[in-house]
């Protein structure tokens, strides 16, 4: 007799939990459709804006290289760096000649060790110029190697020697 009351709350528990579940995904499914019209709407009037949208896409994409080229224009190359260098450590040391954006220090993509070579952004041309007045220098006594960044260009072939 004893189990039959234990039977009968553990369907009470369960039509519990169904109705819990049910509610839940009557919630999910009116934020879907509160989504999908806000998606609709969006379309909408995006598709509204029409030739401004497009002229202002293609104008955003010639932006976006100039935004690149510009970055690589900011960015130096240091070689002979320490591997046991952190990203601070070398920003102390370039944090003088101006701003620093971002500082890479390449990893080997298989174990994860230090290359022995960074990459540090600026946020000005002069910033820049003052880095690379640093090649030579002596930094976890080790000399320094500071060059602008070099970027490959797209179709560009080097014919072997």
């Amino acid at each position: 007799e004893e189990k039959e009351p234990a039977a009968a709350k553990d369907e009470e528990e369960e039509e519990e939990d169904l109705e819990k579940l049910q509610a839940e995904i009557a919630r999910m499914e009116a934020e879907a459709a509160r989504i999908a019209q806000e998606t609709e709407d969006l379309d909408k009037s995006s598709s509204a804006a029409g030739a401004a949208a497009s002229t202002s896409a293609a104008a955003e994409g010639k932006k976006s290289d100039a935004d690149t080229a510009n970055k690589d224009g900011h960015s130096i190359y240091v070689g002979q760096v320490d591997y046991s260098t952190t990203p601070e450590e070398l920003l102390a040391h370039f944090e003088s000649c101006g701003t620093v954006e971002r500082v890479t220090i390449v990893c080997d993509k298989f174990t994860g060790k230090p290359k022995g070579f960074a990459y540090l952004e600026f946020q000005t041309d002069a910033a820049v110029e003052n880095a690379l007045k640093l090649d030579g220098s002596t930094f976890k006594e080790r000399q320094l190697k500071v060059t602008p960044k070099r970027v490959n260009e797209a179709n560009r072939r080097v014919s072997p020697i």
